[in-house]
């Protein structure tokens, strides 16, 4: 059977949207297809630059999208999210809302007895079920859900609280009970969940179980979270040196789980039109705070690579560095030849500041043929402070997966990995009256950093913003942390400090559809 009505409503007419079953629904025919779809839908839905990623990243102090000239000013879409001044229509709330509630009629539609499922896809839909509805309860608050055995005329209950986490927690079990165990290094090539990734979404879960019931972290909720992450650790998954190796398409050991979702908008996002002649150059959008980029060890004005590879700036290695030019092409797995150097590798990796480079060692220009040096400070032609009147050099970027690889459309984004785990367990340890500083430590020595002489939860929300950025999980962090409503560049002043924010508004057509939806406080 089909689901109508996946796209967003752009005013407040009343539609088919995501919580209505076709009438008649009898079950699936090939429930196995129908999770290739899941999983299909959650790499395009991960792959995208707006609507998730947006979210989680671009509402924080870790990115923004500032308006240069005419471009990426999108009648202010980015701009509100980093201001925090967003409302119920902004196309990516409801986009979110939409997609992932989809997601959770579909997997139901597998889970439901009339489709006949097997025990794998038992699994595979109880997970990318809890996944998707742990989603909406993370940014709404509440969750609709429609059993797939009522009319379509009957509205879909709402949840929320302990009943949607008791929910989201029953369907992990069921996946950890039908999903496979998938040993650490021997690579993800369909993308697919595992027992690991299944224990490191509860675990997740029950980190921010007390975020949507309210009240303090629970003792047992982070004895779990322990065990959860030492059970994946005895499936072999651990630390691993060579931090921006992480990111490419090769096995490794931290990769818990992973889809085959294009990397091609985190790379390209935030490089200027003359990074790279990959894909045609930059899109000159995406950038990074300066208070981001100062939370790291090094020089804050430059952040420099020898023609070896080494930092030259003191920076720690997830900092990454601007190379003085390309690397000579060898031959090595996943690069191409461009006139004697690998293709791409002029670009650096992690924080982009300072002089450009092109391939040959020449210095770039922008457009107007100024020296391509991005720049800490979003500033207008007086040198004033502004969202809106910036050149094309401002800001520092952000470049986690490299053009050098594979021609940097790869389809491998990294989900789920064994450092998000292991913070999470020193956190659990942590807010459990434990001391968290060798955890942390291990990580920062493998990474090139300074060890810490104590761990507080300030050290430790700033370990996980060094370790974690870009990988979506910043406005999650931020609001468990409780930073999330802090004051940080372009912030609006009547924002701050507003607990509104920490959820998004339940878009107004869906309100009208479903009265057992309520808007959230503040909208």
């Amino acid at each position: 059977m089909t689901v109508v009505g996946l796209t967003s409503c752009t005013d407040l007419e009343i539609e088919e949207t995501d919580s209505i079953i076709s009438e008649g629904f009898t079950g699936l025919a090939d429930p196995s297809s129908t999770v290739d779809e899941l999983y299909n839908r959650l790499n395009g839905q991960y792959g995208d630059q707006a609507n998730l990623f947006a979210l989680q990243e671009v509402t924080t102090d870790a990115a923004l999208v500032p308006t240069r000239g005419t471009d990426w000013g999108d009648n202010g879409l980015w701009r509100v999210l980093h201001n925090h001044s967003w409302n119920g229509e902004h196309a990516f709330i409801r986009t979110v809302w939409d997609q992932f509630n989809a997601n959770q009629l579909i997997a139901s539609q597998i889970l439901d007895a009339r489709s006949n499922p097997s025990a794998a896809n038992i699994g595979d839909a109880s997970f990318v079920r809890a996944f998707s509805m742990w989603i909406i309860l993370d940014n709404y608050g509440q969750i609709p859900f429609r059993d797939t055995e009522l009319p379509s005329s009957a509205l879909p209950e709402v949840i929320t609280g302990q009943a949607a986490v008791d929910f989201i927690i029953a369907d992990l079990d069921q996946a950890i009970a039908n999903l496979p165990t998938v040993a650490a290094g021997s690579g993800d090539a369909n993308g697919r969940a595992s027992k690991a990734a299944a224990r490191h979404l509860k675990a997740k879960v029950l980190l921010n179980k007390h975020i949507y019931l309210g009240g303090s972290p629970d003792s047992g909720d982070m004895a779990q979270v322990i065990s959860l992450v030492d059970d994946i650790a005895a499936d072999g998954y651990a630390l691993e040196s060579g931090f921006f190796n992480i990111f490419r398409k090769e096995a490794d050991n931290e990769t818990i789980w992973s889809l085959a979702a294009g990397v091609g908008n985190r790379i390209f996002n935030g490089l200027h039109y003359n990074s790279t002649s990959i894909g045609g150059g930059g899109w000159n959008g995406f950038s990074t705070l300066a208070e981001y980029y100062d939370l790291y060890e090094g020089d804050p004005n430059n952040n420099r690579f020898d023609a070896a590879g080494n930092p030259i700036d003191g920076q720690e290695e997830r900092r990454g560095g601007v190379p003085p030019g390309g690397t000579p092409f060898t031959g090595a797995n996943g690069t191409t030849d461009n006139g004697g150097f690998e293709d791409g590798s002029n670009v650096g990796f992690g924080y982009l500041i300072g002089q450009q480079y092109a391939l040959d060692g020449t210095a770039l220009q922008d457009r107007a043929g100024a020296p391509l040096t991005f720049k800490r400070d979003f500033v207008d032609g007086t040198g004033a402070s502004n969202f809106i009147n910036n050149d094309e050099t401002t800001g520092i970027r952000v470049m986690k997966y490299n053009p050098r690889y594979d021609g940097a459309f790869v389809g491998h984004e990294v989900i789920f990995r064994y450092a998000d785990a292991h913070l999470m367990k020193a956190e659990a340890m942590l807010r459990s009256g434990g001391d968290a500083t060798a955890m942390v430590n291990e990580l920062r020595v493998l990474r090139g950093a300074t060890p810490l002489g104590a761990v507080s939860e300030q050290n430790l929300i700033d370990e996980r913003g060094r370790e974690l950025y870009q990988e979506i999980w910043r406005r999650n962090d931020l609001i468990r942390f409780g930073t999330y409503t802090r004051d940080w560049l372009f912030k609006e002043s009547a924002e701050i400090g507003n607990s509104a924010r920490t959820l998004f508004p339940i878009p107004p057509a869906q309100l009208l559809a479903n009265p057992n939806l309520v808007q959230n406080p503040g909208y």
